[in-house]
C-alpha cells in the first residue's frame, strides 16, 4: 500500500508535469518593434513615464536585455526588422538596406518591392509589396510550420518593411499604411480583397480626426527640461515654415495630406489601433493554437529624423507613446489574459544626435555630402580614365560601380577600384574606406570588421565601403538626422520581455538583435529560423 506521503509527492509531479504539458506555448506573441528607439530613452524620460504606462511596466515586471547591440551594418529600418524575426544578418537574409543597387537587375530594388503583385485597398502602386526580396524564414513562418499553418500571423505598421519583413512569407495578412489615400492597404501576395473589417476601420477616417486634435505637448512646454529649446534652427519643419508647438493640423484635413500624420504621435496610436482591430477580428489568442502579432511603430523614426532625439518633438512622442503602450497591455490583458501572451519590445536601429546640436555643445560632428562625394567621384573617374558615370550609386554607406561600363569600356577593374578608394579616402567627415570583398585583408577593430561582414551580400551590395568619422553622419545638412552605422548611438537597442514564463530582472551579458527569434523559438518548442545565426537568452526565463 502506498504511503500517504508518496502519493502527495506523485501527485505533485504529476500536475507540474501536466501544467507544463497543456501549457507549452503561450496563446498569441505579440512583438513590438519601435522604429528608431535609443536605447537610453528607456531611462532619460523614466521619471515622466507613467506609473501604469508601458515602459516602466515592461521594466520593473518584465525583463530587459541592457547590452542589445545590432550586429551588422546599416543599421537601418528594413534590415533592422528583418535581423530581428530572422535571427540573421544580412548576408544570409539579404535584406541589405531599404534599398539597394541590384548587379544581377542592373537597377535599384526596394527592400519590399514586388512588381508581380497588385495594391489591395487602393488604386495607388503603394500596395505593390511583399517579402520576396528576404531570403530567408522568420519566426513567423516557424510558427505557422510548426503548427501545420493553424496559426495565425499578422503584420501591422505603418511602414510597408515594417509589417511586410517580420510578418515572413507565410504571414495569413500583413498591412501597410497607404499616404496617398489615408487607408490601409495589402497587396494580392496576401489576398484579393481587403476584409470587411478593414474596410470598416478604413471609413472611420480617423486620420481626419488626429488633423482636428493637433499636438500639443502632454505636459507644460517649459517641464521638458530632458530636451533642447524648441524651435532650433537645425530642426527641419515638416509641417510647413515657421511652424512650433502647439502644432495645429486642421488644414491638412480634407486636402488629401495623409503623409503628416506619420510625422506625429498619432501615428502610434493609429498603428495600435488597428492592432486591436485586428486581434479582434482574426479572434488572435482565442484558440489553443498560438498566434503571432507584429507590430512596428514608424513615427518616431519620422519625428526623429525631422526633430533629432534631443527635441521637445521626440521627448513628448515617448511620454505619450508610454501611455498609448500602456493602454495596449491594459487591452491585451483584457482579451488576451494577463500572463497569457508573450511579448518583447525592440527597436530596428537607434539614431544619432543632429550634428548642429552636437557641435553647439563643442562635441565633434559633422555632415557627409554624399551627393557631392558622388558627383565629384564621378568627375574625377572621369577625368583619370575618361569614361563618366562610373559610380552608379552611393547608399547604404557603399559605393557602387558601374561594372558594364567599366568592361564595355575595356578598364582595368582594380586601377578604377583603387582610384575611387583614394579619392574617397580624402572626402571630409571620411574616417576609412576600403573594398567590400576585400575585408578580411582589412586592418580593423574586430567587432566592427564583423558587423561590415555581417552586412555584405555580394550581388546587392557595393564595390567601396565608406566608414565615417564618430558622430559625422550622411545628408541632413541643414536640419534634423539619420542612422545607420556601426556606432553605439545607431546600434545599441532597448529589448524588453514581458509576460508568459517571463521572470522580473536584467541582464547586462552583452545579446543581439539576432537573439530575438532563436530565443522565442525555444520558448515555443519550434524550429529557428533557416537563416538563424542568433543564440538564446537563458537569462529571461530562470
Amino acid at each position: 500500500m502506498q504511503k500517504p506521503a508518496s502519493i502527495l509527492i506523485a501527485l505533485f509531479l504529476f500536475l507540474t508535469v501536466s501544467g507544463q504539458t497543456s501549457n507549452q506555448r503561450p496563446k498569441i506573441v505579440v512583438g513590438i518593434v519601435v522604429d528608431h528607439m535609443r536605447w537610453d530613452f528607456l531611462y532619460r524620460y523614466y521619471d515622466r513615464y507613467a506609473d501604469n504606462g508601458g515602459f516602466k511596466r515592461l521594466l520593473n515586471k518584465g525583463f530587459s536585455c541592457e547590452s542589445t547591440m545590432i550586429p551588422n551594418t546599416p543599421t537601418v529600418t528594413a534590415s533592422g526588422h528583418a535581423g530581428i524575426y530572422t535571427g540573421s544578418v544580412p548576408a544570409i537574409h539579404g535584406i541589405v538596406g531599404n534599398s539597394w543597387w541590384d548587379s544581377k537587375l542592373n537597377n535599384t530594388v526596394y527592400c519590399t518591392q514586388d512588381d508581380t503583385v497588385k495594391t489591395v485597398g487602393s488604386t495607388t502602386t503603394q500596395g505593390q509589396m511583399s517579402p520576396a526580396n528576404m531570403l530567408t524564414t522568420s519566426i513567423c513562418d516557424e510558427l505557422r510550420l510548426a503548427t501545420n499553418f493553424k496559426s495565425k500571423v499578422i503584420g501591422v505598421a505603418l511602414k510597408d518593411r515594417g509589417s511586410i519583413l517580420p510578418a515572413g512569407h507565410s504571414a495569413n495578412a500583413a498591412y501597410w499604411y497607404d499616404n496617398k489615400t489615408g487607408d490601409w492597404i495589402t497587396s494580392t501576395y496576401y489576398m484579393n480583397e481587403l476584409p470587411q473589417w478593414v474596410k470598416d476601420f478604413n471609413a472611420k477616417k480617423l486620420v481626419d480626426k488626429y488633423y482636428e486634435e493637433g499636438w500639443s505637448t502632454l505636459y507644460p512646454l517649459n517641464t521638458y527640461q530632458q530636451s533642447s529649446d524648441d524651435n532650433k534652427p537645425y530642426e527641419s519643419r515638416p509641417f510647413g515654415a515657421g511652424t512650433n508647438f502647439p502644432y495645429s493640423l486642421k488644414k491638412f484635413v480634407g486636402t488629401n495630406s495623409y503623409s503628416y500624420i506619420s510625422v506625429t504621435p498619432h501615428g502610434n496610436t493609429f498603428t495600435f489601433e488597428m492592432a486591436k482591430a485586428a486581434l479582434t477580428a482574426e479572434q488572435l489568442g482565442k484558440d489553443s493554437v498560438t498566434d503571432f502579432l507584429a507590430i512596428s511603430l514608424s513615427s518616431p523614426d519620422y519625428i526623429s529624423h525631422s526633430f533629432g532625439p534631443n527635441s521637445v518633438e521626440s521627448e513628448d512622442d515617448f511620454l505619450r507613446l508610454d501611455k498609448t503602450l500602456g493602454d495596449f497591455l491594459n487591452f491585451l490583458n483584457t482579451t488576451v489574459g494577463e500572463g497569457q501572451y508573450l511579448l518583447f519590445l525592440s527597436a530596428d536601429h537607434g539614431g544619432a544626435h543632429v550634428p548642429g546640436f552636437l557641435q553647439e555643445h563643442h562635441l565633434p560632428a559633422g555632415t557627409v555630402d554624399v551627393e557631392g562625394l558622388y558627383t565629384d567621384l564621378n568627375k574625377s573617374l572621369k577625368e583619370k580614365f575618361g569614361v563618366d558615370e562610373l559610380v552608379v550609386e552611393i547608399s547604404n554607406y557603399q559605393v557602387y560601380l558601374n561594372h558594364p561600363l567599366i568592361n564595355t569600356s575595356k578598364l582595368n577593374k582594380k586601377e578604377v577600384l583603387q582610384w575611387a578608394i583614394d579619392f574617397s579616402s580624402d572626402y571630409p567627415g571620411v574616417e576609412r574606406v576600403f573594398e567590400c570583398a576585400a575585408l578580411a585583408s582589412t586592418t580593423l577593430n574586430a567587432t566592427v570588421k564583423q558587423m561590415f561582414t555581417n552586412g555584405y551580400y555580394a550581388s546587392r551590395s557595393g564595390d567601396i565601403q565608406l566608414m565615417y568619422q564618430p558622430q559625422w553622419i550622411e545628408g541632413f545638412k541643414n536640419a534634423g538626422t539619420t542612422h545607420g552605422v556601426w556606432n553605439p548611438y545607431d546600434a545599441h537597442i532597448p529589448l524588453l520581455w514581458y509576460g508568459w514564463n517571463i521572470k522580473p530582472g536584467k541582464s547586462y551579458r552583452q545579446t543581439y538583435m539576432t537573439d530575438i527569434a532563436p530565443t522565442i523559438a525555444a520558448m515555443l518548442h519550434i524550429q529557428m529560423p533557416s537563416g538563424n545565426v542568433g543564440h538564446v537568452i537563458e537569462e529571461i526565463t530562470k
